[in-house]
C-alpha cells in the first residue's frame, strides 16, 4: 500500500503526496523525490523555489486535502459523533451515506486496527469518489463500500454504531435499530429542524433511550503577543446531530 505524505506551505494550504514511484508529482507545484518525502518528516523540502514541512498525514490532514464533491461534516461535528456513538478500536460501524469519504476515514482510522466500516451510498460516482478518497489515505483494509439503500434494510446484524447522513434519516430508523445490537448506538446528521423533528418521531416510535440533539458552535481565538480575543469568524451552524441508543424493552 503505497504511503502518503502532507505538504505544508507557509500560507497553511496542504497537499497530499502519495510515496507509489520514486519521483511524486503534485499538480501545480512540481516532482518530488518519494524516497526524500518518506524519510524526511518534519523537514523542509523546495521546489520551484517555493518551501514546504514534509508531515506525516494527521487526521485533519485528510480530511484537508480530501478530493471533494459532496459537502463534508465539519471537524468539530465528527468528533461529536465519534464520541457519542462511541466508536473505538474493534467497532463495527454502518454509514451512510458515504459523500466525499470524509466521515469514513474518520470512522476507519477509530475502528483500526481489528474494526470494520460499511459505507452505503445509493449514486455510483459518490461511492467511487469516497472509495478513491478512503485508498489514498491508505484504509481501504477497514472499509467496505456498498452500493444500496439504506434504508431499505443493512444486511450486517450485531452492529454497533449506525450514523446516517442522508437527507431522510428518518426513512432508515427501523433498518437501523433492527441491524444494531442492544445497546447499539444511532447517529443522525441533519442540516434543517425540520429533519430532525421527522427523525427524533422515527425514534420514539421504536425502543431508543438517551435520545438527545446537540448544535456544536466553534469559535477560534487569536492569540498574539499583547493579548488574545476570539476570532469575528466563529464557525456557526453545519447541522443538527442527534443520538440515541437502542434497547429491547421500555419503561
Amino acid at each position: 500500500m503505497p504511503e502518503l505524505r502532507v505538504l505544508l506551505d507557509g500560507k497553511g494550504r496542504r497537499y497530499a503526496v502519495v510515496l507509489d514511484a520514486p519521483m511524486a508529482r503534485v499538480e501545480g507545484l512540481g516532482t518530488f523525490d518519494s524516497a526524500r518525502l518518506r524519510a524526511g518528516v518534519g523537514r523542509r523540502v523546495e521546489v520551484g523555489g517555493r518551501a514546504f514541512l514534509v508531515l506525516a498525514p494527521s487526521g485533519r490532514d485528510l480530511q484537508d486535502t480530501l478530493d471533494r464533491g459532496p459537502q463534508v461534516i465539519a471537524a468539530k461535528d465528527v468528533a461529536a459523533l465519534l464520541y457519542e456513538a462511541d466508536v473505538v478500536p474493534g467497532s463495527t460501524v454502518v454509514e451512510a451515506g458515504s459523500g466525499s469519504g470524509a466521515l469514513t476515514i474518520a470512522l476507519a482510522r477509530a475502528v483500526r486496527p481489528t474494526g470494520r466500516v460499511v459505507s452505503y451510498e445509493v449514486r455510483e460516482d459518490f461511492l467511487r469518489l469516497a472509495r478513491a478518497n478512503v485508498a489514498r489515505a491508505g484504509l481501504s483494509d477497514a472499509v467496505a463500500f456498498r452500493e444500496a439503500d439504506v434504508r431499505t434494510g443493512i444486511a450486517e446484524q450485531d452492529i454497533d454504531a449506525v450514523l446516517l447522513d442522508i437527507v431522510d434519516p428518518w426513512a432508515a430508523v427501523p433498518a437501523a435499530w433492527a441491524a444494531l445490537r442492544p445497546c447499539g448506538h444511532l447517529a443522525t446528521f441533519s442540516p434543517n429542524m425540520e429533519q430532525v423533528k421527522e427523525t427524533a418521531a422515527a425514534i420514539r416510535a421504536r425502543p431508543f433511550v438517551d435520545m438527545r440533539t446537540i448544535e456544536i458552535i466553534e469559535r477560534e481565538m487569536e492569540v498574539r503577543d499583547v493579548g488574545v480575543r476570539p476570532s469575528h469568524a466563529a464557525l456557526g451552524h453545519t447541522g443538527y446531530l442527534t443520538f440515541a441508543r437502542k434497547v429491547l424493552d421500555t419503561f
